[in-house]
């Protein structure tokens, strides 16, 4: 019986050791979610993520000696999957909003953006925003896109797709009229497939933030203080000017 008693203890105590091995090795561990699929913020090239988001996230884990661990998850599980703790963080070119603020945290604000039109260059109907109405418009799901036509625009016809991809496939395939998205997206898109361009009027201006629990203010913070830091010695501008040259896509 003793031998007994005494297997299961020290099994406990191998157990216990495992478990504070792995909060050890977690507290290292950056966890971000992201939604691969919106060059130039994030995609994946060659099998790998890159993208503005990418290096940036990447560049904040280092400074605060943490490893980052990706989890690949569409853009309307983001919000949920945070605050059901999949990950710690989700950075996926998302607008900062009240609506959202009531649920997670944000960063300050690292960098601006808006929501812009995207048609084919040869469309004569569109060519200001009031020529959205009665039009077939892509959106992604999830995104402000919806909400933001469902208020303001309300005559137009929504297209709702789950990948940015596909919003703008419809355009190109002439399925929808017109797609709406966020501005560096939108330019990114024009500028590697001609015959497609961004109307001269944004619909918004944005800010976009790095989403975080409410629970876990600390790590804000500490995020918050590493992006002023990559603003300071100059590593901010170094990523903005590999991804954003183009003065058009800002």
């Amino acid at each position: 019986m003793n031998f007994r008693r005494n297997l299961l203890l020290a099994s406990l105590a191998a157990a216990a050791l495992c478990t504070t091995g792995a909060q050890a090795q977690d507290s290292n561990v950056l966890r971000v979610g992201t939604d691969a699929t919106f060059p130039p913020m994030e995609f994946v090239d060659n099998g790998k993520r890159t993208g503005f988001d990418i290096e940036l996230v990447e560049a904040i884990a280092k400074t605060l000696g943490k490893q980052v661990e990706w989890v690949d998850i569409d853009f309307k599980g983001l919000i949920p999957g945070l605050i059901s703790k999949r990950f710690d963080m989700a950075v996926s070119a998302i607008y900062i909003t009240d609506e959202r603020k009531k649920v997670v945290d944000f960063t300050d604000s690292y960098y601006a953006g808006g929501l812009v039109v995207m048609v084919k260059a040869d469309n004569k109907t569109i060519n200001k925003l009031v020529d959205l109405d009665g039009k077939k418009v892509s959106v992604q799901v999830g995104t402000k896109s919806v909400s933001y036509l469902t208020e303001k625009f309300p005559k137009v016809q929504r297209v709702e797709v789950e990948k940015n991809q596909e919003m703008f496939n419809l355009v190109d395939i002439g399925r929808a009229d017109a797609a709406v998205t966020g501005k560096p997206a939108a330019f990114q898109y024009v500028r590697t497939r001609p015959g497609l361009r961004v109307l001269d009027e944004q619909l918004t201006t944005e800010e976009y933030g790095m989403a975080l629990r409410k629970d876990t203010p600390e790590l804000t913070k500490a995020v918050n203080g590493a992006i002023a830091k990559l603003k300071a010695d100059g590593t901010y501008a170094a990523i903005v000017k590999k991804w954003f040259s183009n003065s058009a896509a800002k």
